[in-house]
């Protein structure tokens, strides 16, 4: 069953879905940029606002349901592009996250994420360690993709991806598949295991 957010937040990006245009799959946007992004899973619903003063870094506020704790807090949260490479047929990233909690400073996360993508195939990483007052605990994924077709600027673009995650708090790894659309400035990512069940992922730029 898809948690009420995941509902509401998918009904209202597909309502501007096919409106705007130049989405990138990024956690940072062009200088001056804003994006909103939500996410459900098993573990956790969030919804995460940020300012991109620069290409190199963005600055926000994230908002925390904790399923697993179950505890509300939030998160302010620095991403910054420690290394973009970019070739005739594709594109590099490597980037770092912070966030400290409003539980205190004795709650903060740290971690680095990156991805590697040509027009048809795609890979990423996630490494996230939490630091808590009573426990640590590290966050860990790999996804491949491939897009079944090439689409132009402005088309409605797919990815077909497997995705396989660990979470310390869970122990075991779960690998499932995942769909990925994005046209414009919008951006839907969805997946869904027996064990993770529903894998949400929604993305809007101003």
């Amino acid at each position: 069953m898809i948690p009420p957010m995941g509902i509401k937040a998918l009904i209202i990006l597909l309502v501007f879905f096919f409106h705007f245009a130049n989405l990138e799959a990024r956690p940072i946007s062009y200088s001056g940029g804003y994006t909103l992004m939500m996410e459900s899973n098993n573990m956790q619903d969030s919804a995460y606002y940020h300012y991109s003063p620069s290409y190199k870094y963005s600055v926000g506020i994230q908002q925390i349901k904790d399923k697993y704790f179950n505890s509300n807090y939030s998160y302010l949260r620095l991403t910054y592009l420690l290394n973009r490479r970019n070739t005739k047929n594709s594109q590099r990233n490597l980037y770092l996250q912070s966030g400290l909690s409003s539980n205190g400073l004795d709650h903060y996360f740290y971690g680095t994420h990156g991805d590697w993508e040509t027009r048809s195939l795609y890979a990423g990483f996630g490494y996230k360690k939490t630091m808590m007052k009573t426990l640590d605990y590290i966050e860990q994924y790999l996804q491949v993709g491939v897009a079944p077709y090439i689409g132009e600027y402005g088309d409605l673009h797919t990815w077909l991806m497997l995705k396989s995650k660990k979470n310390d708090l869970t122990s075991n790894w779960d690998t499932y598949p995942v769909l990925k659309f994005f046209k414009g400035n919008a951006l839907v990512e969805f997946g869904y295991s027996d064990t993770s069940n529903w894998d949400i992922h929604l993305m809007y730029r101003f």
